[in-house]
């Protein structure tokens, strides 16, 4: 009774002023639904399942706390690719500062446009994967975003994109509370790589439904901003066909709170899903969560999970995985791994890792590590002359190399391998 009035309380307060915003009747219903799920499921406290490990607090606060501005002085990242920049400030498309969205093979357009249209490709997509994506685990924040998101892009493939598209995200008032909703189809047959960079907000929601038709290849690639003090919470919902690609890869810096869910569902035979990331967290007040949930329902399909983090002075991190294989989905490959590198005493890593198969002609495995760094290579580097810091940083870098190639693209890998380095270098 305690926790159901406590969730009462924390949704009641959330939601007392809220508007929906308006749009086309399709939108507004999908807005009117998502807000009504909110209401039903309440916002999640630290005494939920899958929010034990993680203060959602502010997260689901009435207003968010401030964030004080981070000056990064390193170039922008994936500038030496030729790609398609669409910008955000405080979440705020600006237009300005962004390219001309047309490219060839790949439809790119706002969401807020795209929402007054009576009809829009959409309408069949927006809050419908975020709905499917409740089953069998609440996820009301990812809720919330349906019903409150203005602003976003929605993205059409119908072949293989010429460009990548990069989601750059600018965070320049410390009290913003930004909140964004993007759509990707891609056809059948087609393909597109969306990269994402930049801290966004003192707060920031985002959410992602991705279809990915029989055929069809989806990369995704991000680099969560380097602020300090920033707040995230964002949800990936993926809907994956038949011989079908689906690959991402997160890398995190800094950051009081980050939370990032990534729920997947295989539909098609033969397809592949990978879900990748790595972070590095330094003090007491970083705290990651890496929680994924993927369903196995179709035949001969292939899932990975690889997750590293690297920790010091007292910074935490959560890994939350299951994979899901549902009756029929025979010879289905998921492996899952999640690894912690800590560098001191001081900071933890909680995993959670989870099975769960109805099938009987399997390959499932997964596994979870935690450990320093190894004396025995360090005293090896040592004594071919490398300095302990540098032979630290060679050896982290080592450990988080598996989740790195994960990433498709080598340019796109060697680019955050070097803001890796840097970092590295930076705080040793």
């Amino acid at each position: 009774m305690a926790l159901a009035t406590l969730k009462s309380d924390t949704t009641d307060a959330r939601l007392a002023d809220v508007a929906l915003p308006e749009g086309a009747g399709w939108a507004n219903a999908a807005r009117a639904d998502a807000l009504s799920r909110v209401r039903a499921m309440g916002l999640p406290t630290k005494r939920d399942e899958y929010w034990k490990y993680t203060d959602p607090t502010t997260l689901t606060a009435v207003d968010a706390p401030k964030a004080a501005l981070f000056k990064n002085d390193e170039g922008p990242l994936f500038d030496a690719v030729d790609r398609i920049r669409i910008v955000f400030v405080d979440g705020v498309f600006d237009a300005a500062a962004s390219d001309d969205l047309s490219a060839e093979g790949v439809e790119v357009e706002r969401l807020s446009d795209a929402m007054q249209a009576d009809i829009h490709w959409a309408k069949d997509l927006y809050g419908v994967l975020e709905t499917r994506g409740q089953t069998p685990v609440p996820r009301p924040l990812a809720a919330l975003n349906t019903a409150l998101a203005t602003d976003g892009v929605v993205i059409r493939a119908t072949a293989k994109a010429a460009k990548p598209i990069n989601l750059i995200y600018l965070h320049e008032s410390e009290a913003s509370d930004a909140i964004l909703h993007h759509v990707v189809k891609v056809e059948a047959g087609a393909e597109v790589t969306v990269l994402e960079t930049g801290p966004a907000a003192a707060r920031f929601s985002k959410a992602m439904e991705i279809d990915v038709a029989d055929g069809g290849t989806f990369h995704h690639v991000r680099a969560q901003g380097r602020d300090h003090e920033r707040r995230a919470v964002t949800s990936y919902f993926a809907r994956i066909g038949k011989e079908s690609t689906f690959k991402s890869f997160t890398l995190t810096f800094n950051g009081v709170l980050t939370r990032n869910e990534m729920v997947l569902e295989i539909v098609g035979d033969d397809a592949a899903a990978h879900v990748a990331g790595a972070c590095v967290g330094d003090g007491r007040d970083f705290h990651h969560d890496d929680t994924v949930f993927v369903t196995h329902d179709a035949v001969n399909c292939e899932s990975r999970q690889v997750f590293k983090k690297v920790l010091r002075n007292g910074a935490t991190g959560v890994f939350q995985g299951k994979i899901l294989v549902k009756e029929g989905a025979q010879k289905t490959d998921g492996y899952q791994i999640s690894q912690s590198l800590l560098l001191d005493d001081d900071s933890q890593f909680l995993a959670k890792p989870e099975l769960e198969i109805y099938a009987d002609d399997v390959a499932c495995s997964h596994g979870s590590t935690s450990g320093a760094i190894d004396e025995t290579a360090l005293f090896y580097l040592r004594s071919r002359g490398v300095p302990h810091d540098e032979a630290r940083n060679l050896l982290t870098l080592s450990f988080l190399a598996e989740a790195l190639e994960e990433i498709e693209d080598p340019d796109l890998a060697a680019d955050l391998q070097d803001r890796l380095e840097g970092w590295l270098a930076r705080h040793t």
